[in-house]
């Protein structure tokens, strides 16, 4: 067992055993460094597994103390999913549109972007493949980019599937222009206009968004910020409702970060397989895992083609290029029809370049880079929260991805603060725009995918100084 699984293990069982009651502290890092003879970035992994089990909490100036666990199962445990309704973005469309236009503002620090920052990425090194790949394309080869996508790069993404532990046909791969338009054009194929989806709550906006246009009702299933999907909840909303599709993100969900366990991942196919609802699986996020151990995603336990595995490379090597793609299942030929109907053809040279990138094992090796700075960046962030927030404010703190979710403290609107942050240079992202329904209004979403500046210092400490001025003026 390695180091951090087996301090985690320690503390964990003491939990457990109740000879650490809810709401004691445990060591500080620095304490469990000397306690335990181990580094501090030990200790950090250490505790992230134990919050993402729901074993201890973060507070912000305070360190790290052992979670209430009947309070964890009122706040997050199983809720009945909601009666289907057309989704809204609840007011939200007007902050989504400020969001978009603070990224082209310079005078804003983007914390409530969903994007991470350029500076992160080999674009240069990329520009130099695309070039080569122009230069050196076969002028018949002009229509190669045509559903289902070119052949190398296909080629490159089954193998990807393969190392991770499953064959794919490679007539099963779609290419699509960017993750988003694999995720609709699954949506499409799969349903008709007021046929009934469930999506997650909290979902990310785009989830709402793609819903509503077309016309579509959404019923919604609680994830837990530490545990991911609610799976009792989807149960009750399977035996209610003539569920035709699922829309979900199992691995570093956003917002919240939350990623289900391999033995969960199974649970829901097995479940969705059981009652031949298909899964549209949002993996856009699935290659930021901070450890070892790379997560899997659902569509490795699917046996019987229902899972259409959306990826994507925007998130993880190349933002703007919009490539992505579908592994579709038994889907594939509704997809194929799908996608010509679209837009026929990704950037064909900007495949070419990303195949060949993923051939020179250039991805992984910036894959492991990319993690390394993910890691650091939300540990400043996390020390950030602690030093700048009020003491009662919770951070959930994933594997991976790119986002923290912050439980604000009573009193404090997650939908006031953005507008006093934007008033004071700051983006954040409030709660209230990742549901259907409403809610989540003390809860913020904040992006730690770019470099720790003294910038992005100043807007924590804003951000902290405004929440602990509405707490006490509300």
């Amino acid at each position: 067992m390695k180091r951090h699984a087996a301090l985690a293990q320690t503390i964990a069982d003491a939990i457990r055993r109740g000879d650490l009651a809810a709401g004691t502290r445990i060591p500080t890092v620095r304490a469990a460094c000397r306690a335990y003879g181990v580094s501090p970035s030990t200790v950090f992994r250490a505790y992230y597994a134990l919050e993402s089990e729901g074993l201890i909490i973060a507070r912000a100036r305070s360190g790290y103390f052992v979670a209430n666990l009947e309070d964890k199962r009122v706040r997050f445990g199983h809720e009945p999913p909601r009666k289907p309704a057309a989704a809204q973005t609840g007011g939200g469309d007007d902050v989504l549109s400020r969001l978009l236009d603070s990224l082209k503002c310079e005078d804003i620090v983007p914390l409530g972007s969903a994007f991470a920052s350029y500076s992160l990425f080999p674009m240069s090194s990329l520009w130099r493949y695309v070039a080569s790949a122009a230069r050196n394309m076969d002028r018949t080869k002009l229509l190669s980019g045509l559903p289902p996508g070119h052949d190398a790069l296909r080629r490159q993404i089954a193998l990807r599937y393969l190392n991770a532990g499953t064959v794919l046909p490679l007539d099963e791969i779609v290419i699509t222009t960017g993750a988003l338009e694999a995720l609709t054009l699954c949506l499409q194929a799969l349903t008709r206009p007021g046929d009934i989806v469930a999506i997650e709550r909290p979902a990310f906006h785009a989830v709402l968004q793609a819903v509503q246009r077309l016309h579509l009702k959404a019923v919604e299933i609680p994830v837990d910020p530490r545990t991911g999907l609610d799976l009792d909840a989807l149960v009750e909303a399977l035996d209610t409702h003539p569920v035709r599709a699922c829309w979900f993100m199992t691995s570093f969900h956003n917002p919240t970060g939350a990623t289900m366990t391999d033995e969960r991942k199974r649970a829901l196919i097995d479940l969705l397989a059981s009652r031949g609802v298909p899964l549209i699986e949002d993996d856009v996020y699935g290659e930021l895992h901070f450890g070892t151990t790379p997560t899997r995603p659902a569509k490795l336990y699917d046996d019987s083609g229902l899972v259409l595995h959306c990826g994507s490379f925007s998130k993880c090597l190349a933002p703007g290029f919009r490539i992505g793609w579908v592994a579709a299942g038994r889907y594939v030929r509704q997809i194929r029809q799908a996608k010509s109907a679209s837009a026929p053809s990704a950037d064909v040279p900007a495949q070419m370049a990303i195949a060949n990138y993923l051939r020179d094992g250039a991805y992984d090796r910036f894959l492991r880079k990319l993690r390394r700075n993910l890691a650091a960046h939300q540990a400043q962030m996390l020390a950030a929260v602690r030093a700048y927030f009020p003491a009662d404010t919770e951070v959930f703190a994933p594997l991976g991805g790119y986002f923290l979710w912050i439980e604000l403290p009573p009193r404090v609107d997650a939908m006031h603060l953005f507008g006093e942050a934007m008033e004071n240079g700051v983006s954040i992202a409030p709660g209230p725009i990742f549901s259907a329904t409403g809610g989540f209004r003390r809860y913020v979403r904040l992006n730690y995918g770019r470099p720790w500046t003294p910038a992005v210092e100043h807007a924590m400490q804003t951000i902290g100084a405004l929440v602990a001025r509405q707490r006490h003026t509300h």
